[in-house]
């Protein structure tokens, strides 16, 4: 595909639209587990669909291309991605990572891989200071969310990129509130990026889907390698979902983006909110960075209400809202970080984040944006 194209034209088109033997505009999905040879030592390019399939592969290249990578590798979901991530590194290995992250990927680091032997060490990866500070001699990856999930603090890529590849340390950048349409990791240095493609990159909260994706050969090898030999790789039917998702990603993230800057202001304005967290706002402490770095602001809003009670109210009183975890769909949800997407996160870590009893999360759909804050409305202001 030509790279000149705009990326909302390659977002409709993927790199392949019309190009299969039947000059389907829908790229087909290739339900097939097993290929046949053409002859001994003789492949079409596929052989079982574990290794590669056509659907998957389409999929993967098209998100390579929309983030300016190389290689894009399909998982069955963002975990799955993150998992094959870890396997980059060795027992032993320290890996330092935002102390402001979802809690499975805490819980990945924290319950499982140091089993393994892995080391972590979680910083406030918003100043670069605090990740030099923490480096250590056996310091071989950084892994950043930004905007973190779910107090939407704000990492500067370009700086940690920087000193990443100063000391030969691999960067990981989950950029799953923001995909490739509003921050591009890798055009400000990273070696890795990974997303939850479940989120926005599908945007119909009906597929589960991870991606890793990089410019690095060595990192896709082994990646790739890693895709085929642990098995977590995204089925045929699944990647087409997120193929179809993706041909609209620009439109609906322009949308609820217009509906979140709405609702955020909206909200500073209620009484019983103590605070929006929110990286459009200007008084956003990442908000300059974000100008810097992204050509968007996302979504995600997160609030802290002035009583448990009200954030309790909230939850049970939302109606066109719904109170679900999740995120990035057409739909507008409402979380309860506490109890739900952190829940295994230790207390006294939550609390010292800012993640309490108090804190909801709000991924802001495309409905119409008076119908939400009606909703909101009711929900904080009404008896």
């Amino acid at each position: 595909m030509n790279k000149s194209l705009a990326f909302e034209t390659k977002a409709v088109r993927g790199t392949r639209c019309g190009e299969d033997a039947t000059g389907s505009i829908s790229f087909p999905i290739y339900l097939s587990t097993t290929f046949k040879h053409i002859g001994l030592n003789e492949s079409t390019g596929y052989d079982y669909s574990r290794l590669q399939n056509p659907t998957r592969e389409e999929l993967e290249n098209t998100l390579a291309t929309l983030e300016n990578g190389k290689e894009g590798m399909a998982f069955s979901t963002g975990v799955a991605a993150v998992t094959a991530v870890l396997h980059l590194f060795k027992p032993k290995n320290h890996i330092i990572l935002s102390d402001d992250l979802y809690g499975g990927t805490y819980r990945l680091f924290q319950n499982i891989y140091n089993e393994y032997g892995l080391e972590v060490t979680f910083v406030d990866t918003t100043n670069v200071n605090n990740i030099e500070k923490n480096l250590r001699e056996n310091t071989k990856g950084v892994f950043i969310e930004t905007p973190s999930n779910p107090m939407m603090k704000v990492a500067d890529i370009k700086a940690i990129s920087k000193l990443c590849r100063e000391k030969r340390i691999i960067s990981i950048v989950d950029n799953t509130f923001l995909t490739p349409y509003f921050q591009k990791p890798l055009d400000l240095g990273a070696h890795v990026v990974v997303h939850s493609g479940t989120k926005y990159l599908g945007g119909h909260n009906d597929a589960l889907a991870g991606f890793v994706v990089s410019s690095d050969e060595e990192i896709i090898n082994r990646i790739r390698l890693i895709q085929k030999s642990t098995g977590a790789c995204l089925s045929p039917f699944d990647s087409w979902l997120i193929l179809r998702g993706i041909k609209t990603l620009h439109i609906r993230l322009k949308s609820a983006q217009n509906n979140a800057m709405k609702i955020a202001k909206w909200l500073k304005n209620q009484k019983g909110i103590e605070k929006v967290y929110y990286i459009g706002l200007e008084e956003h402490e990442g908000y300059n960075i974000t100008k810097k770095q992204c050509s968007g602001f996302g979504s995600m809003i997160s609030i802290k209400t002035e009583s448990v009670e009200l954030a309790h109210k909230i939850l049970s009183k939302v109606k066109i809202i719904s109170f679900a975890e999740s995120l990035g769909g057409v739909e507008s949800l409402i979380t309860y970080p506490f109890t739900q997407t952190h829940s295994e996160i230790p207390e006294a870590i939550k609390k010292s984040l800012g993640v309490d009893e108090r804190l909801l999360r709000l991924s802001v759909g495309i409905e119409e944006v008076n119908d939400l804050i009606e909703d909101l409305n009711e929900a904080i202001n009404g008896l």
